[in-house]
């Protein structure tokens, strides 16, 4: 477990099962809990702090990530709040000192959403440590322009994911790029106890980030896959293994 500052909340991260993350977001005494699986880890944190946990959410509805939904509700009075079919930006209901931003994030699956803290986002299984998400929803274009969309936030935008998948990302990407030598410094500085990058350290070495970069477009055009525009290097980079 680990807590940062530095937006005007704080943000609290819990692993649970092997690899899952949970998230708590508080301040001025009230709290959300994001895929909060590691029930018992959260409703302790709440207790010790005296916190109001007063919305339990989740990045998409996958039963491993809204799987302590029900029982934080139970065990705090909470409200659930579901964002999985909204078409545009929303923000939770929230009288703390900076905005919770939910934007749809379509891609991984189709009820998909992120949500934005000031510099902090926390993406679910969107955008992961080094890598992203499988495209469950069959949607890739959907997908593309969430990518897109993240893409353009400032490069100390910190990335909280759904799941710590660093070393084996890692691995992937050098598989891809084995000559890419920001992957090293990637790696040394992952904490198995706090996960996180930011997006400009993700510009570096996520392979999904990276489909203009011409290493990546040169090893495509040899798998025999189109470049032309954007959008196909995105469908290459999604297809190479």
């Amino acid at each position: 477990m680990m807590t940062a500052s530095g937006t005007e909340l704080d943000i609290r991260q819990f692993r649970y099962s092997r690899d899952n993350l949970a998230y708590l977001v508080y301040g001025g005494g009230s709290a959300v809990a994001i895929d909060g699986g590691a029930v018992e880890e959260i409703l302790t944190f709440v207790a010790d702090n005296n916190l109001v946990l007063r919305y339990v959410t989740h990045t998409h509805q996958h039963a491993d990530h809204t799987c302590g939904t029900r029982e934080l509700a139970a065990a705090t009075g909470a409200q659930p709040l579901d964002f999985g079919s909204i078409s545009a930006d929303e923000l939770l209901p929230w009288e703390g000192a900076a905005d919770i931003e939910v934007w749809p994030a379509p891609g991984h699956t189709l009820d998909s959403v992120v949500f934005k803290i000031g510099s902090v986002l926390i993406s679910g299984d969107t955008l992961f440590n080094g890598t992203v998400g499988n495209c469950f929803s069959g949607d890739l274009q959907s997908f593309y322009h969430t990518i897109q969309r993240i893409m353009v936030l400032d490069d100390d935008t910190v990335i909280y994911a759904g799941h710590d998948y660093v070393r084996e990302s890692i691995a992937f990407a050098r598989h891809l790029e084995p000559d890419n030598a920001a992957l090293d410094g990637y790696l040394a500085r992952y904490d198995a106890g706090w996960v996180r990058s930011t997006l400009g350290m993700e510009r570096t070495v996520n392979p999904y980030l990276r489909f203009n970069e011409p290493a990546l477009v040169r090893l495509m055009e040899k798998r025999g896959l189109a470049v032309a525009s954007e959008y196909d290097r995105w469908q290459g980079v999604m297809h190479l293994d």
